[in-house]
């Protein structure tokens, strides 16, 4: 995959990681066109792209689709630290609105993004790969807390393998991904980044999860792999 020319689009361009995905893609010879979009982007400042609204989704994919079809869409949303409060420690912290919140940002959203851009993927070879995190995986889970968090990532793990088994019906060369991109130096990280020993930067760990990606073959199924192109298990 990415090995021929193809066409990409970034869901979330305006974060960290989204950014350094779409310079990677601007550098890359076999990249015909990529495509954005972001909150940030001023060619929609009345109408921004909003996960937490469902008609914005819709509105964007349709502006989307006359870029496509893609080879590969990577959806770089997602928030760890939502309206200023952190990862719940315990059972103590967590709050009903919060965790509303939570879920609306890292699955309710995401999930609708993948139901809306899943089409404008092209026949054949293709990749639709959604930033995950290894707090997501349940048998990975030895630490506990993050209750919010974890729980939001590995329930869109679940959207993502049962879209994988849809969409295959169609096309077997479609690949589904979830994506463990490191810790990345980026505002999501920036409240604990002192505590971590291997603090990527942003182009690091995209250069990381392209050469993944270029690396995948189809089966049966969502692909669940960190920057490394290591698997994680769910």
């Amino acid at each position: 995959m990415l090995s021929t020319d193809y066409k990409a689009l970034i869901i979330g361009s305006g974060g960290a990681i989204g950014n350094a995905f779409f310079d990677a893609f601007q550098k890359d010879l076999f990249c015909l066109h990529v495509e954005t979009i972001s909150r940030s982007d001023p060619r929609f400042e009345k109408d921004r792209f909003d996960l937490s609204v469902p008609s914005s989704i819709v509105k964007h994919a349709a502006i989307s689709k006359a870029g496509g079809p893609y080879q590969i869409i990577v959806d770089a949303t997602g928030a760890l630290h939502i309206d200023g409060i952190g990862p719940e420690k315990s059972l103590a912290g967590l709050q009903y609105d919060h965790l509303m919140r939570t879920f609306q940002t890292n699955t309710i959203g995401p999930a609708l993004v993948l139901q809306q851009f899943a089409p404008l993927l092209a026949a054949g070879p293709c990749i639709y790969a959604k930033l995950s995190a290894r707090v997501g995986s349940i048998t990975d889970n030895r630490k506990g807390g993050w209750y919010g968090y974890r729980s939001s990532k590995a329930a869109m793990n679940m959207i993502l393998q049962t879209a994988a088994l849809e969409l295959q019906r169609k096309n077997p060369e479609a690949m589904i991904v979830a994506l463990q991109p490191g810790t990345v130096r980026s505002r999501l990280s920036n409240p604990f980044s002192a505590h971590v020993d291997n603090l990527l930067e942003p182009e690091e760990s995209v250069s990381g999860m392209l050469t993944a990606l270029k690396m995948l073959t189809p089966k049966k199924g969502a692909h669940f792999i960190d920057y490394q192109g290591q698997e994680i298990p769910w």
